[in-house]
């Protein structure tokens, strides 16, 4: 990771649009250098790289997106950003909660995506025409241009989605990885709480070495950085129903306000209160 001093360029910026009926955020960026450190959603993401060249690393995999192209992303998949050019790079995304795709998805007779164990065919795509039903509806979002202008955006872009969706196949978990995803549902339920790694191993029978092998090969992350990405997505969930910062840093774990927003700011490039500004239009 980078060092949590290290700041955006100065020539880089962030806007954000909250759509409060369907919790659907709409961002356009554009940075220079480093953009952010790796994170994950609880939404699925879906964008457009608009100018520039846009890499990150998705799926353990570093990937290049040249202006035109749609990024997929699923809910969980850490990724990163940086601009391999001086000009920096612009790009656009819709950050849509899983459960309000899942019910539009499955009204449309398009599949039922529950929780979206599935997943995206690629992570870059040269579809054109899902290209520009991105643009439709982040410009409909961001721009608050109306219901109905939302609304049909958003039906032309789920109708393409669909295409670019593979069914996860059925698994069996095997012993190990069964009980690293009860380590994780009891980081899970303690997330507020100061949890060493010894704890952590004590109540999984393991030692903590053993423990934090596991854990990364079966999650692709230690169980610090799986527990702060958690506490971001939480924070992140919180600060847009508008409740006080420094609240919502105790709550989800953190030390104290400034903590949480030396995480945040590294994740998102937004403090915790600009971000809140941007949903809710709550100032603090």
């Amino acid at each position: 990771m980078k060092d949590a001093d290290e700041r955006p360029h100065p020539d880089s910026w962030l806007t954000l649009q909250h759509d409060a009926e369907t919790g659907i955020e709409s961002v356009c960026a554009h940075f220079k250098g480093h953009a952010y450190d790796p994170h994950d959603h609880d939404e699925v993401l879906i964008g457009v790289t608009h100018q520039g060249l846009q890499r990150f690393h998705c799926h353990r995999a570093l990937h290049t997106s040249t202006p035109g192209r749609a990024i997929l992303i699923e809910p969980g998949a850490v990724h990163d950003g940086h601009a391999p050019d001086a000009q920096g790079f612009t790009y656009s995304m819709l950050y849509i909660p899983q459960r309000w795709l899942s019910v539009m998805m499955d009204a449309r007779g398009l599949g039922d995506i529950s929780g979206l164990e599935s997943a995206f065919r690629t992570t870059l795509t040269d579809d054109d025409r899902l290209t520009h039903a991105i643009g439709q509806s982040v410009f409909a979002i961001h721009h608050q241009e109306g219901k109905l202008a939302r609304d049909q955006s958003l039906d032309h872009l789920l109708s393409l989605l669909s295409r670019h969706i593979r069914p996860a196949p059925t698994s069996t978990l095997s012993d190990s990885q069964r009980q690293m995803y009860q380590v994780r549902d009891y980081l899970h339920d303690r997330m507020g709480s100061d949890i060493g790694l010894d704890e952590l191993a004590a109540w999984a029978g393991l030692d903590r070495f053993r423990l934090s092998r596991q854990f990364k090969k079966t999650f692709g992350l230690s169980p610090h950085a799986w527990l702060v990405r958690l506490r971001l997505r939480t924070a992140r969930m919180l600060l847009a129903k508008g409740q006080d910062p420094a609240q919502v840093a105790l709550l989800v774990g953190f030390s104290d306000q400034s903590h949480m927003g030396r995480w945040f700011q590294r994740a998102y490039r937004l403090s915790p209160a600009a971000y809140q500004r941007q949903c809710t239009n709550v100032l603090y």
